[in-house]
């Protein structure tokens, strides 16, 4: 790490923990820096040049972003369905965070985490939760949003008293059922909903969250591999995914199964900062196909950026977000959205993901 880098790492976190020393009261919150000065680094240019990023009042703290008003409020983190009959779906444009998870008989399910951005459209459909959506969902202190669960996901939400909004156990009146959609992908609901229905709870709405490391041109890029055309598999061919990188927007475009995938409330194609795959132990443990799927040993894992692939490992300590790492330091996302996709380490990961 070099000396500029560390001194810049070191001026964030001091005027975070100012922040957080400064709010008081009661109730938990982050505070984000005002300006921060890094390192810029590209193909030709070394990491000892310094850009300063734009001044912003508060940054969104899953995002990086500039927002208008500092982001207190508690995350939900909703399962959304991804079978073809329940696509396009709604209000995924919106989310800080999306991950993309294997769910049993080879089918993906999506956890959108939204924070920071303010609508008023559905959000859907929705669909019930497993145990390792659970543990995605408390990574960022979210209110688990679902309709139904796994018997052991069930189990877990109601032994440990878990804070969720379910439509068929504990919320329904805080949902929806859209008649042009056909059951069982036709439950949504709207932040509105989500909010009132916590509320009646009586949810804490104000939590901690991560505090995620944003770096405008991390240095792990100056090597990185190429990867403006990326795929991902899971396990079934209805399952592929992809992204191109656009340099001018300088972000990811998903597809899937070669279609641009869209969100239903403005037709705009999903995109993203930053992409990562992480790669872990799946074990199938019934007849039905539920899993097992391990998020807390770490693993291997591919970071793509700015149209580069940086290969890196993954962990996780309690309480704690999974963190990227390479050469024993955490790498950090570009401010913007970001995707997870998790993938069974019984095949090695180049077959699940191809880049160039």
């Amino acid at each position: 790490m070099t000396q500029r880098l560390r001194i810049a790492m070191q001026l964030t976190l001091a005027a975070a923990l100012v922040g957080l020393t400064a709010c008081g009261g009661s109730k938990e919150t982050v505070t984000q820096p005002t300006e921060t000065v890094l390192p810029t680094a590209s193909a030709s240019e070394t990491p000892s040049e310094t850009e300063t990023i734009p001044v912003a009042s508060f940054l969104a703290p899953l995002t990086g972003l500039p927002v208008e008003r500092e982001v207190t409020n508690r995350p939900f983190a909703v399962m959304i369905n991804n079978l073809a009959p329940a696509r396009p779906q709604s209000g995924l444009t919106q989310a800080d965070t999306v991950w993309e998870l294997m769910a049993e008989g080879g089918i993906t399910r999506l956890v959108a985490i939204f924070q920071s951005k303010e609508f008023t459209d559905p959000i859907g459909p929705i669909r019930s939760i497993r145990p390792y959506f659970i543990q995605v969902g408390e990574f960022y202190n979210g209110v688990l949003v679902h309709v139904g669960a796994s018997n052991d996901a069930l189990a877990i939400l109601q032994d440990q008293h878990k804070e969720s909004l379910d439509e068929i156990n504990n919320a329904g009146a805080y949902f929806y059922r859209d008649k042009s959609r056909k059951a069982p992908h036709n439950v949504y609901s709207t932040l509105e909903k989500l909010t009132a229905g916590a509320a009646k709870r009586k949810y804490k709405d104000i939590v901690s969250v991560p505090l995620l490391t944003f770096n405008k041109a991390p240095s792990a890029l100056i090597t990185a591999a190429p990867a403006t055309q990326v795929e991902i598999k899971f396990m079934l061919s209805d399952y592929k995914v992809s992204y191109t990188y656009d340099s001018t927007t300088e972000l990811y475009s998903r597809f899937i199964n070669g279609k641009p995938h869209i969100d239903k409330n403005n037709d705009q194609q999903l995109t993203a900062t930053n992409l990562v795959v992480l790669s872990t132990k799946h074990v199938t443990y019934d007849k039905v196909g539920r899993l097992e799927v391990n998020l807390d040993s770490g693993g291997n894992a591919v970071l793509m950026q700015n149209g580069k692939a940086i290969i890196c490992t993954w962990e996780r300590k309690k309480g704690d977000v999974i963190r990227l790492k390479k050469d024993g330091e955490e790498l950090p996302f570009l401010p913007g959205v970001t995707y997870y996709h998790v993938v069974s380490n019984s095949s090695p990961m180049d077959k699940h993901l191809t880049y160039q």
